[in-house]
């Protein structure tokens, strides 16, 4: 399938990073478990690594911010107390958090040099995927969620129907995980998403008319990496602004989609000054529309179990021509 450039759309002013991806900044590792069984599993999870160390005694500066809180995000309120990650990040499906938690618990107990860890703060963000999979079942499962952690690679990022994506739904399309980057002067920034969410889609400001009948309510997670060093407040406000990306694809901002971004910066440099961060911001509304787009179209069509319905479930991919 192609992603959004390959049919010539191009978001924005600022190039993209050689990989258009998360993975274009540093040495930030992806993974993805893909559980795509039997007629009722589809469903994953999908580890981001800021770094390939040891997280909890090498932690990145990082900013959270949430628009609408109709979630269950794991490790919020001491990644907004104070600034900074101390796991790598878990995506997986909302009944699923629990076992996030643990996995990433026991991936960093068992880091050397973590043997009187005490304390830890795991990081899971989640979407339900309930209307194409069985999401009652206890899947992925712990070992599943830190095979993901062990595996994690820099490199080109898979999208579509896989990891955590691999049972959400976008504006009644099938969605998934998605990724872009841009180039901002010295500095390259990207954005990975978990796409899930309902509205009236928007490409690169044209309505696709078949969407708009699609369901409101949905969530998404944006993970934003960046080499820029910005501290924690500008990385909360670099987070805030690719909501706006959000905005931009036609997301429908209801009661019932939970809307979280998180940042994190891979440099340990002296934080830039506010009004250095406007070219950021900037460029992480591109990515993040762009993040979101490329998830739509690498997906597939996909049938699976709507447990809400407890009946089968067809979903189609979006599809568009070459510009």
């Amino acid at each position: 399938m192609p992603r959004a450039r390959d049919l010539g759309i191009t978001i924005g002013r600022f190039p993209p990073g050689r990989l258009n991806a998360i993975t274009d900044v540093g040495q930030v590792a992806v993974g993805h478990v893909t559980l795509n069984e039997g007629a009722r599993t589809r469903t994953g999870a999908t580890a981001i690594l800021p770094h390939p160390g040891n997280l909890f005694t090498d932690r990145p500066r990082a900013g959270l911010s949430v628009l609408n809180g109709f979630g269950k995000f794991a490790g919020a309120t001491q990644v907004q107390e104070l600034g900074e990650l101390e796991t790598p990040i878990l995506l997986t499906n909302t009944l699923a958090v629990g076992r996030g938690v643990e996995a990433l618990v026991q991936h960093t107990l068992a880091q050397p040099g973590n043997e009187l860890v005490t304390s830890i703060n795991a990081v899971v963000g989640e979407t339900n995927d309930g209307r194409l999979n069985d999401i009652r079942a206890a899947r992925p499962t712990i070992a599943e969620m830190r095979q993901v952690l062990d595996t994690a690679k820099g490199g080109p990022v898979a999208e579509g129907c896989v990891g955590a994506g691999t049972g959400t739904i976008s504006f009644g399309l099938k969605g998934g995980i998605g990724t872009s980057s841009r180039v901002v002067g010295d500095h390259t920034l990207g954005v990975l998403v978990q796409s899930n969410f309902g509205g009236t889609l928007h490409v690169d400001g044209s309505d696709v008319s078949e969407t708009s009948e699609a369901d409101a309510d949905g969530s998404i997670v944006l993970i934003i990496a960046t080499d820029a060093p910005l501290c924690a407040r500008n990385l909360t406000r670099l987070a805030t602004r690719s909501f706006a990306g959000l905005a931009r694809i036609g997301s429908a901002l209801s009661n019932g989609s939970g809307d979280y971004a998180l940042a994190f910066s891979v440099s340990g440099g002296e934080g830039l000054t506010n009004d250095a961060c406007s070219p950021l911001f900037e460029a992480v509304i591109e990515a993040a529309e762009e993040a979101i787009l490329n998830a739509l179209l690498m997906a597939e069509d996909t049938t699976g179990y709507d447990a809400l319905m407890d009946c089968p479930n067809t979903v189609r991919a979006l599809r568009l021509k070459q510009k």
